[in-house]
């Protein structure tokens, strides 16, 4: 009669582990529902931008990954193309307050001006909600959803993980390859690569 409430136990924590691992992103699949809110105090929920497509990028202006691609204009120009292409972009901070990359809703907007930089919103998201749905491992982290919701593409921002300004350069640059393969009307053809960068400070 005892080994009841363990097989129970066992039972239960069995369902919750699978259903932590159907709840991963995955590409090809729905991607997750989030709501979060900009500097400005807007609220920004995926649901409500169907028919648009979206790109995430995880950032933390104090890692070098991240200062990389913004003194190169690497970032900045990814943005300006995507958001002329019709896409929303997103910069979503997930470091927790006292940590790295933490920021207020001022200093953001203050970085997103002295770096040119063109977002369409920033996302603050001090708890981890938005990253922790994601799975968000790296600054920078890069996800790109379709117009109907679909995951199509998630991982690094190109193949040259480091902190060099000159690499740059020469560097296939994944979000910009997906992002042609989807104009293009074809899927993409590199839909998971290995991000790189900090951790994420959650």
């Amino acid at each position: 009669m005892q080994l009841h409430p363990i097989a129970t136990a066992a039972a239960l924590c069995a369902a919750l582990i699978a259903g932590t691992a159907a709840a991963a992103p995955e590409v090809g699949k729905a991607a997750p529902a989030f709501t979060g809110t900009d500097t400005t105090g807007k609220t920004w929920a995926l649901a409500e931008l169907r028919g648009t497509p979206v790109i995430l990028e995880w950032t933390n202006h104090d890692c070098p990954y991240v200062v990389k691609h913004y003194e190169s204009g690497n970032m900045q120009a990814l943005q300006q193309e995507a958001t002329e292409a019709g896409y929303t972009w997103l910069s979503v901070i997930s470091s927790a307050p006292g940590k790295q990359g933490h920021v207020s809703a001022e200093q953001a907007d203050g970085l997103t001006a002295s770096r040119n930089a063109a977002p369409t919103a920033v996302l603050l998201d001090p708890k981890g909600d938005i990253g922790k749905a994601y799975g968000a491992r790296t600054t920078p982290h890069m996800f790109i959803i379709d117009a109907q919701g679909t995951l199509v593409y998630m991982g690094g921002i190109d193949d040259k993980p480091t902190t060099n300004v000159a690499d740059v350069e020469g560097a296939e640059n994944y979000v910009r390859l997906a992002m042609a393969d989807l104009a293009a009307g074809e899927s993409v053809g590199k839909a998971v690569t290995r991000p790189y960068g900090c951790s994420v400070k959650y």
